[in-house]
Order: structure tokens, then C-alpha cells, then sequence
């Protein structure tokens, strides 16, 4: 018999997964099994190991009740089998999420449990509407109220009457529905009809939408705008400093449902600006990097370093693979000899600059043809020998205008870019069944793995107003080879040059829109 396990009750946060804890992210990667509720960011679950079992173990807005018993009697067995069981719930589990009913189901069945805090949606989503809570000077106490029940009825659990007469903010929590009665009732005992309201659906994430109006406004307003749950309600003085701190939805590209294709390991240099800017960042990695299937050729060119007049790189991964061999190789970077180097692009001369080497050519475009055109400007190629480093299946035509240029060309495969399994990611499902603003290539092997597990063109039809952005020339070529062109291409062809595209293209249509 398997020594009991453990379940973590853990609370997911508001939404954003910037505001998950550390604790909690140390949890999820060593999860065996992940138990999570509807309004849980699909991101967050990925963090959990891709063999992790995952179980939907709550209510989606508007549908039935789960079954509870159901949960409870999971978590139990998992922690029986000897399993690491995280419990994940939207928000903070002991505010408003049952968490304490969990806990208490646990301790009675001799289950070993943690409690890890989450950022509660009562503080998170107003300071994301730019609302604090509290105020000096504008408000001192704060009150957070649970709105699902009728405020009329006599087994109401709040006294609206008493709250009426209570100064301070007062949040309302999971009480869209209700919002109109609350209002009424808390004019009728004794509050002002002036009283601003802010109520904010779906708070942190690119979802995001407020409504603003008074007790008397608030419930048609809430109707002309259609605004449902989920949503975290904001009564009190402190919501007229939301014009001057409404920080979040300002960000350029707030709104924005924004999905990373590139590796696992560099998704962060793209998809972390991204969200700094106001995105919601959707990874779902459809590559990796591998070691080239001939070995032997690497280190045959790795012998006859000395022999090459050029060397010519086509991408940071190349780089990257390239200087991995060279370094089981040599201990001195001198070993590299006199040989020239090109870089087709800034993205690949940045990585050669962090190894201290001088790029001699580097194209303004991106394109492989304009490689040999730099190069051919730069010296007569005839009779020189290059070895051209890059991946195993790599676009012919960079060597084909080498030797048209008299060159004499080694095209060495230094690594290989495959496919990234292809086990269904809550977000890469989420996809599928919802769509996302844009869609970010960063290479043509993106673009064609993307393809080959997605099948893009048919995803576009299915949401017409998802977009494409290319980091450059050769990957809007791998999407023209579908049909397809993107709306944005990065003018520097770079992660920066791309993040740029998309920040200036959200502007500028913000800008027309008078926003």
C-alpha cells in the first residue's frame, strides 16, 4: 500500500497568471493530479507536468452545480494512492470558494492537507479597474459581501439594512444577477442613490470590462451593456478615483488574446513582453530543437575549422547548437579561426554578440538570397569555401545563391526542429473552442507545425477575426505557402521587432477608434 498523499487547497488567483504565488507554481509543476475550477486560466494549468491528471472540479457561470460529493470523494482517493493532489480554485479557497468546507471534508477523512493562499478577486479585479479599495480620506473600512441570494427575502445571510448604514466600500462578489435588488434595497434603508458603482467582468484578464453608474443607474446600465458574471462589484466614494487610476486597461495591448507558438524554453522572451504591454498570453508550443540526426558531419566541420573562409549562421538556434559542439570540442574560442561570420538576421547577430564575436554581414532583410547578396557585396565569394551552419531541414535557396556566387558551400546541419508533443493542453483546447486575437510566428517551422496540429486555415475560417503576425519575411513565405498572409510583419525581425508590430498596430487602431 502506497504511504498517503497529500492534497493542496490552492488558490489560483483572479485570473491573471502574473498574480499566481510562488508556492503555487512549485506546487502545480510537481502535481500528480490537478483538480481545477471554471474560472481557473488555462495557462496556469500547464504548468503542471503534461502526464499530470487533470479534472474539471467546479461550476461554469450559468450551469448547473457540479457534483460536489463527486470532487470531495476524488481528492480523497488520489491522497490514498499516494498522489500529490493540488486543489486549484479561482481567487483565495477560503474566500468564497469553499475552500473551508474542503478542508474541514479532509481533515475528517485522516487526509494531510496545506492551504496556500491566493489574490483574492476582491482586491485584484478593482485595482485592475483602478479602484483601491480603501482610500485615505475617502474610505477606511471595506466590507466584502457575497450578492447570490435575494436581498429581499427573509433567509437572506446579509442584513442589507445594517450594511446600508455602514460606511466605507463595500466589494459584492459573485451578485451580477442580483445587483439591481442590492441597490434598491440599500436606497430604501438609507444610502445615497448617488453612490457610485464600478462592476468588472472577468478582472485581470484580457476579457476585462467595466461598467460604471450609480446605486439608481447601475442595474440598466449593467443591462445596456450586457454584462454578466463573472464579476466583482465596487460600491463607495473610492470608485470616482478609477478616471485617474484606471492603470490596466490603458496598456496597449490590453484586450488582447495573444497566442506563442515558439519552444517551450524561449517562449518567455516573447510571450513576457507581450503581457507587460496588457496581453493575455496563450503558450501553446509547437516546437522543439534536437541534435541533427549526422552528428558526424558537425564534427567533421568542427576539424576543419580553419579551412572555411566564412561562416555563415541563419538563426539564433543555429547559433546556440553550433557553439554547444564547439565548445565539447575546444576550451578557446580562438580555436574558431580567422573565418568570417554572417547572420541573416539582428536576432542571430544578437546571439553571436553575446559570445563576443563580430558579425561581419548581416542583410537588411531577412530573406536568404539577400545573404549572399551581403556577401557577394562585401568580397568576391569565388572559389571561397562557407559553411553554412543551420537546421536540418532548412529552405535550399541560401546555398543555391552561394554557389552561384562562386562559392564553395558545406551546408552542416547543427540541430533539427521537431514537432512538440502533441498532448491536448487545457489552453491549446481553450483554443479550439474560443479562439484568440492573434497568432504569432516566429519561424516558417512554427507556421508549419502550427499547421500540421491545428490545421490554421480552417482555424481562421471558424474565427474570422483571429490575426497573424510574422516575426519576418521567411515565415510570412511559410504562411503564403498556405494561402494565408499575415496582418502584421515585424519591420525589425526580431522578438522585439515583433512585439513592436503588434503594440503599434493595437495603437493605431485604438487611435481610429477614438479610444
Amino acid at each position: 500500500m502506497p504511504s498517503t498523499g497529500i492534497v493542496y487547497l490552492v488558490g489560483a488567483g483572479p485570473g491573471d497568471p502574473g498574480l499566481l504565488t510562488v508556492r503555487a507554481a512549485e506546487l502545480l509543476r510537481r502535481a500528480d493530479v490537478v483538480v481545477y475550477d471554471a474560472l481557473v486560466n488555462p495557462a496556469i494549468l500547464d504548468l503542471a507536468p503534461s502526464a499530470a491528471e487533470r479534472v474539471f472540479g467546479g461550476r461554469r457561470a450559468g450551469g448547473p452545480e457540479g457534483d460536489r460529493a463527486h470532487v470531495l470523494n476524488l481528492l480523497v482517493a488520489r491522497a490514498r494512492e499516494g498522489k500529490t493532489v493540488v486543489r486549484l480554485k479561482g481567487g483565495d479557497p477560503y474566500v468564497f470558494g469553499r475552500g473551508g468546507e474542503e478542508a474541514l471534508y479532509l481533515a475528517e477523512a485522516g487526509i494531510p492537507f496545506e492551504i496556500v493562499p491566493g489574490v483574492s478577486s476582491f482586491v485584484a479585479v478593482p485595482a485592475y479597474a483602478g479602484v483601491p479599495v480603501t482610500h485615505r480620506g475617502w474610505s477606511s473600512r471595506l466590507t466584502i459581501l457575497t450578492g447570490h441570494a435575494d436581498p429581499d427575502s427573509p433567509e437572506s445571510p446579509i442584513d442589507w439594512a445594517a450594511e446600508a448604514r455602514t460606511p466605507g466600500t463595500k466589494v459584492v462578489m459573485m451578485g451580477t444577477a442580483q445587483l439591481g435588488r442590492i441597490a434598491q434595497v440599500l436606497i430604501r434603508h438609507g444610502m445615497s442613490p448617488e453612490t457610485p458603482v464600478l462592476v468588472t467582468q472577468w478582472g485581470t484578464t484580457a476579457r476585462q470590462r467595466s461598467v460604471s453608474g450609480t446605486l439608481a443607474t447601475i442595474a440598466s446600465e449593467l443591462e445596456r451593456a450586457g454584462l454578466g458574471p463573472p464579476s466583482v462589484a465596487v460600491i463607495g466614494e473610492v470608485v470616482r478615483l478609477r478616471e485617474k487610476l484606471n492603470w490596466y486597461e490603458r496598456r496597449p495591448l490590453f484586450g488582447q488574446r495573444i497566442v506563442v507558438t515558439r519552444a517551450r524554453d524561449q517562449a518567455a522572451t516573447l510571450a513576457r513582453p507581450l503581457a507587460e504591454l496588457g496581453a493575455e498570453v496563450w503558450e501553446i508550443p509547437v516546437i522543439k530543437t534536437a541534435p541533427p540526426r549526422r552528428k558526424r558531419d558537425v564534427m567533421d566541420a568542427l576539424l576543419g575549422l580553419n579551412g572555411y573562409d566564412w561562416l555563415v549562421f541563419t538563426s539564433p538556434n543555429g547559433v546556440s547548437a553550433f557553439f554547444e559542439f564547439f565548445f565539447q570540442r575546444f576550451q578557446d574560442l580562438r580555436d574558431l579561426g580567422g573565418a568570417r561570420i554572417a547572420a541573416v538576421g539582428p536576432g542571430t547577430a544578437e546571439r553571436l554578440r553575446q559570445l563576443h564575436l563580430q558579425v561581419d554581414v548581416m542583410p537588411d532583410e531577412a530573406l536568404a538570397v539577400k545573404v549572399a547578396e551581403a556577401m557577394a557585396r562585401y568580397m568576391s565569394l569565388e572559389n571561397l569555401r562557407i559553411c553554412l551552419l543551420r537546421a536540418e531541414v532548412a529552405n535550399p535557396d541560401l546555398p543555391r545563391a552561394l554557389e552561384e556566387h562562386g562559392a564553395i558551400v558545406d551546408d552542416i546541419a547543427v540541430y533539427r526542429t521537431v514537432a512538440e508533443a502533441e498532448t491536448t493542453t487545457e489552453t491549446a483546447r481553450r483554443l479550439l473552442e474560443e479562439g484568440a486575437d492573434w497568432i504569432t510566428f516566429t519561424s516558417g517551422s512554427t507556421v508549419t507545425h502550427f499547421h500540421e496540429r491545428f490545421d490554421l486555415p480552417r482555424l481562421l475560417q471558424r474565427f474570422p477575426g483571429m490575426r497573424l503576425a510574422s516575426i519576418g519575411p521567411e515565415t510570412s513565405r511559410a504562411l503564403a505557402d498556405l494561402g494565408l498572409a499575415p496582418t502584421v510583419e515585424a519591420a525589425e525581425h526580431t522578438i522585439a521587432g515583433l512585439v513592436a508590430a503588434l503594440r503599434d498596430r493595437a495603437i493605431a487602431e485604438r487611435s481610429v477608434q477614438g479610444r
